[in-house]
């Protein structure tokens, strides 16, 4: 493969935006760039150019939120020459894996199985986040999600679309969705192009949502996006009813990240960029939590007199707080508990962190996710 990824060339950009309907915020940033010149002939060389570029993309526009990128299956089953080559060029961006979700689309026929779970294994363990594309219309069978168990599960555009006005495929992606939360993977709709298309989702399950009746096309990160049902609170189907009731995987969100060595200063570009970030876990090399910064109580120290001439070039570390971490796999109910009974030991007094946000931890103690008290409290109580 040529070494084009080495010596990348001004691109056109579009980004799309990863929202929240818990929320309303913007969790991740999907991009796509088209360079201004040609691309390879070889399809396996384009397309991880085309990868590649795409994460240089928001490199410019000041934000830490997780990158969103696309890969075919079949540049992922070529194995390890191409998976170090990806690997390389997204090393360049100066993004760490675990802010990238790499999404496997264009189908999985059988011939790619096996390689393209190895692949995405590898992809996981190198600390990428991985998703597949396209579930619930390309050959995707339901058994690869729990062989991958993949961060995220992004349903075919148009089944979403249509899933409001088909009762079948309504069935289709709620079944699709009491999957993805068995397995702790979340679930995406993109393509939504009209409020109903946004309010049926919700109300089938869907907690992600991309599309153009949340953002225009020409939305970059750092704009506003719409949320037909932010102020609406409607009900949601009973759930099914388990021993322990739903893990703490399925209201996990992605984190935003820094080094623990990072500035104040730094992390204040970060929050003032992204005004829905609720605040930024900082982790050692190791992606593990080493101390969480509370976006209020963060910016009421910078903003205080003499805050930012104290401490803008000083460690971030010295104004947040302990992690309060729980693993991925314990019930909400005890997560929800675990937030009360940790509150006590905060910056600032007895209780102040009753609502901070709680880090989600994978098996080896890495940074997971974060999961809003909020959240477990609305969940909890439906």
């Amino acid at each position: 493969m040529s070494a084009a990824v080495d010596a990348l060339v001004p691109a056109r950009a579009a980004f799309r935006p990863v929202v929240d309907l818990g929320t309303g915020a913007v969790v991740a940033v999907e991009a796509h760039a088209v360079p201004l010149d040609p691309l390879p002939a070889d399809p396996v060389a384009r397309d991880v150019r085309a990868a590649v570029e795409a994460a240089h993309a928001p490199a410019d526009l000041g934000t830490r939120l997780p990158v969103q990128i696309g890969v075919r299956a079949e540049t992922l089953a070529q194995g390890d020459p191409v998976l170090a080559e990806l690997h390389q060029g997204l090393t360049a961006t100066g993004r760490r894996p675990h802010e990238v979700i790499l999404s496997a689309g264009g189908g999985f026929p059988p011939a790619l199985r096996l390689p393209v779970t190895a692949a995405l294994h590898g992809l996981r363990r190198a600390g990428y986040l991985v998703a597949l594309d396209g579930v619930g219309a390309v050959h995707a069978p339901l058994d690869l999600l729990v062989d991958v168990v993949p961060y995220l599960v992004r349903l075919d555009g148009e089944l979403a679309r249509r899933a409001g006005a088909d009762p079948r495929r309504a069935a289709l992606v709620t079944a699709v969705a009491e999957l993805a939360g068995r397995i702790g993977a979340h679930l995406l709709a993109p393509g939504l192009t009209a409020e109903e298309h946004v309010l049926r989702a919700r109300d089938l399950g869907v907690r992600l949502v991309q599309g153009t009746a949340l953002a225009p096309p020409e939305w970059r990160p750092g704009m506003p996006v719409t949320v037909p049902v932010a102020a609406r609170e409607e009900p949601r189907g009973p759930r099914p009813e388990t021993t322990l009731g739903p893990r703490v995987s399925e209201f996990t969100l992605p984190a935003v990240t820094m080094p623990d060595t990072a500035t104040a200063d730094e992390v204040l570009a970060v929050l003032t960029a992204e005004e829905g970030v609720s605040g930024v876990v900082l982790v050692d090399e190791r992606r593990r939590p080493v101390a969480t910064v509370d976006r209020g109580r963060f910016l009421l120290r910078l903003s205080g007199a003499y805050g930012h001439a104290l401490h803008a070039h000083k460690p971030a570390a010295r104004l947040a707080d302990p992690p309060r971490t729980v693993p991925h796999t314990v019930p909400a109910i005890a997560a929800l508990r675990a937030a009360g009974s940790s509150a006590g030991g905060a910056t600032g007094g007895e209780g102040d962190r009753v609502y901070d946000d709680l880090v989600v931890t994978d098996e080896v103690g890495r940074c997971a996710g974060i999961v809003r008290v909020a959240d477990l409290i609305r969940g909890l109580t439906r």
